[in-house]
């Protein structure tokens, strides 16, 4: 029943996108789905079609009713499952009903992550140890990949943070500079966007801890240590100079709160 409904619907225009229903079993017609844990069966479903290149960024998925017979379920399940894709930034819903495979690029991969973050009680410790994760791959890689341009443009970056010794704000404008570079230089879009959103994370606290007597001065020796281990191409030593500067950064950002609770 649901591969005569594929066949018709391939010949209408409007229903193209039901072609994706005669690829076999591997697709959305692999046979009616277990009753248990249907919605997460269908992300999967889905998901392994966009891994296996079934679907691609723009590509428009068959109407709910289609894809109902396809999988051999109810919608409510359906809509849940599609739900799901689209709050993890895979799939968008446009007018009409119909969903589509989003752009998939690393920034809106990472967006619920970011929104849940932003909505959670901040806990210092748990940002810093995630950083410690997600920075430290990035920060030896960079050392491996990064061209000898970028490796100098961060050494620059780093010893021009000199002269910002006592102008917070523009120091915080060369630290976001500085820490980009080093993730673009990994070459890994997915980190560096997960990166990012740890970085921004607890902000309003970085901003007084950067006011602080002698931090930005120590931030900076750390950020040239940093430099001159990538441009000598030494990623173990880039690694363990990069802990230190987060090990700080921690450090300050939580005598920054401790000083800003009410006595």
């Amino acid at each position: 029943m649901a591969k005569r409904t594929a066949q018709t619907a391939d010949t209408s225009p409007d229903l193209a996108a039901m072609s994706l229903l005669d690829d076999g079993a591997s697709d959305f017609g692999g046979g009616m789905l277990e009753r248990r844990s249907l919605a997460e069966q269908v992300a999967n479903r889905v998901m392994a079609m966009i891994k296996s290149g079934n679907l691609k960024s723009g590509d428009k998925l068959p109407t709910e009713a289609q894809m109902g017979i396809a999988f051999g379920i109810s919608r409510p399940p359906l809509r849940e499952a599609l739900k799901a894709l689209t709050l993890m930034g895979v799939l968008v819903s446009r007018q009409g009903g119909r969903y589509s495979v989003t752009d998939l690029s690393p920034s809106r991969l990472v967006a619920p992550f970011n929104t849940m973050l932003s909505v959670a009680d901040y806990d210092v410790h748990q940002q810093f140890e995630a950083r410690t994760v997600v920075d430290l791959e990035l920060v030896r890689l960079c050392a491996l990949r990064a061209s000898r341009e970028l490796r100098q443009r961060i050494h620059t970056l780093a010893v021009d943070g000199i002269g910002f010794d006592h102008d917070p704000v523009a120091f915080r404008l060369l630290d976001i500079e500085f820490h980009q570079a080093i993730n673009g230089g990994a070459a890994n879009d997915l980190l560096s966007a997960l990166a990012q959103v740890l970085y921004d994370l607890g902000l309003d606290v970085r901003r007084t801890a950067s006011e602080m007597p002698g931090v930005i001065a120590r931030s900076v020796n750390q950020h040239i240590a940093v430099a001159d281990a990538l441009v000598a191409g030494d990623a173990e030593a880039a690694v363990l100079a990069y802990r230190r500067h987060l090990e700080h950064v921690r450090d300050t950002t939580i005598q920054s709160m401790a000083a800003g609770k009410p006595q």
